[in-house]
């Protein structure tokens, strides 16, 4: 049990990459945090979690609130007494994000309150306690697109994505010596809910499949397994990496410095 005796708190656990992580995470021996803003899909997930005979709590938390935030935190240690990883998954990619002249104001400062100042605040109220259970890992979802352009116009989302992938580097070296490593999870497109109602189109579909060398769309599931490698000891000389688990996209389109 790769997890045993661990305390993971991940938010977006509802559905997608943070549903299939509790799982995998609860069946690898850690009592689950599940935190969400869809209380139904929430409780779902923890009774998923039960049923296989994992232990979980839910806790509802809007990530872009600093009170709900530090409640989250605060749950996971009434209930499990410690917190040892912290796994900031909860994003957003609305439908109305496109380059910087049609992207709103109002769809600007929602998916940066969600996608990075979400991170901050889960690292504010999070990284406290992984120093109170005498050390921890932080997993921040980025994204391919947080390290190159998207095909499909995106700009809040890819802003927002590059700044966690920053934080994530400053923060992995001022926590180094606390035990506290932090990294990030680079997914590429993932054939989920969040991208699939953005690639609401065939002809948009294709515009992400064209650059992808494996030629299909990855699982939420496949991120988990990557995330459950960051979770765990196994990566404990990791710290500040970007962790690309993009089907070959960025190896195909980004040219080394």
């Amino acid at each position: 049990m790769r997890l045993q005796d661990k305390v993971a708190l991940i938010t977006g656990a509802g559905s997608g990459i943070g549903r299939e992580s509790a799982l995998l995470f609860a069946q690898e021996g850690a009592s689950i945090v599940v935190v969400d803003i869809n209380d139904e899909a929430g409780e779902e997930t923890v009774a998923m979690i039960r049923e296989q005979g994992g232990q979980a709590i839910y806790v509802h938390a809007d990530v872009s609130k600093a009170a709900d935030c530090e409640g989250m935190v605060q749950a996971a240690e009434d209930a499990f007494g410690k917190l040892n990883v912290l796994f900031n998954n909860a994003g957003i990619m609305h439908s109305q994000d496109g380059d910087a002249v049609s992207t709103s104001e109002e769809v600007w400062d929602l998916t940066m309150n969600i996608n990075a100042k979400g991170v901050f605040l889960g690292c504010k109220y999070g990284i406290p306690a992984l120093r109170r259970a005498g050390g921890g890992s932080v997993i921040n979802t980025a994204s391919f697109v947080a390290v190159m352009g998207a095909a499909t116009p995106q700009v809040a989302y890819t802003a927002s994505k590059g700044a966690v992938l920053s934080m994530t580097r400053e923060l992995a070296v001022v926590h180094a010596r606390e035990n506290i490593r932090v990294n990030a999870l680079c997914p590429g497109p993932l054939h989920t809910e969040l991208l699939m109602k953005f690639l609401n189109t065939e002809a948009k579909r294709q515009r992400r499949l064209v650059h992808i060398p494996m030629g299909r769309f990855g699982l939420a599931k496949e991120m988990a397994q990557a995330a459950l490698f960051l979770a765990s000891d196994e990566s404990s000389f990791m710290t500040g990496a970007t962790f690309l688990v993009d089907g070959g996209i960025t190896a195909a389109y980004v040219t080394p410095e």
